[in-house]
């Protein structure tokens, strides 16, 4: 039964130093996808390019220290594709497809919509950025591929996904436009696999501010998501949070699949 994580480490160097290691080595998962890495490989220590046991591919930003994913798996994975054709997108390291026999995975970083001046300016290239990424996964849900997608969406779905949604009704993050394309995926036949499995949880957060008190108070945003294709969801087995994990200022999620 493949165990699937997904983290936005918030620098990957940093969070090497606040125990990311351990955390990998303890984890369980078989595959990982890792968000915000704000490095090229070059860039990070062996310990972190080539832990042991583990393959690991990494696609950084052009920019230096922004963005960039990763993915750590426990067997070769094979097919990995980066890019989703458009430059405005790709050079900004937000993708990795990778093809284990049958099973797609997607470790995504969406956009955020904040602008430099906390503008919400972004938030059309963020929208443009979903819709790009459907129309390349779309094709493979509707042939029956089982597919998950996982990372820091960037959007809660729902009003019960953050601790105060009426004020953040105008907030990068929650607003109407942005949940609307998440709900164009799930109406296109893709599952949350969290709120599947825990229709009602509330509290369940994956990201908190860091200022002080935020955290320890529970005030977060359940942002960081695995939606998965029906063929995937057919095989979903479990699904969590791990906000016991420190080391960013989000926490790891993780699905469980049945074997094919």
């Amino acid at each position: 039964m493949p165990r699937l994580a997904s983290w936005n480490v918030n620098g990957l160097r940093a969070c090497g130093q606040k125990g990311f290691g351990s955390w990998l080595q303890a984890c369980g998962a078989d595959i990982v996808c890792l968000q915000e890495i704000r490095a090229t490989p070059d860039q990070l220590p062996e310990e972190l390019r080539a832990p042991p046991r583990w393959h690991t591919a990494f696609q950084p930003a052009e920019r230096p220290g922004y963005s960039g994913v990763a993915v750590m798996a426990r067997r070769p994975w094979d097919e990995l594709q980066t890019a989703l054709g458009d430059p405005t997108f790709d050079c900004e390291g937000r993708l990795q497809l990778a093809r284990f026999g049958r099973l797609w995975i997607a470790g995504v970083y969406f956009p955020n919509g904040n602008g430099k001046e906390r503008d919400n300016s972004r938030v059309p290239y963020k929208l443009a950025f979903y819709r790009a990424l459907q129309a390349r996964l779309q094709p493979l849900a509707d042939a029956g591929e089982p597919v998950a997608v996982l990372g820091d969406w960037n959007t809660a779905p729902e009003a019960i996904d953050l601790a105060r949604p009426k004020d953040n009704e105008k907030t990068s993050g929650f607003l109407p436009e942005e949940r609307a394309e998440v709900a164009r995926w799930l109406q296109q036949g893709w599952t949350d696999a969290f709120r599947h499995l825990h229709p009602g949880a509330t509290g369940a957060y994956s990201w908190w501010s860091q200022r002080f008190g935020v955290r320890a108070k529970n005030i977060g945003w359940r942002i960081d998501l695995s939606l998965l294709s029906a063929a995937a969801t057919a095989r979903l087995r479990a699904a969590g949070l791990s906000p016991e994990v420190q080391g960013s200022d989000h926490c790891p999620i993780w699905i469980e699949l049945a074997d094919a």
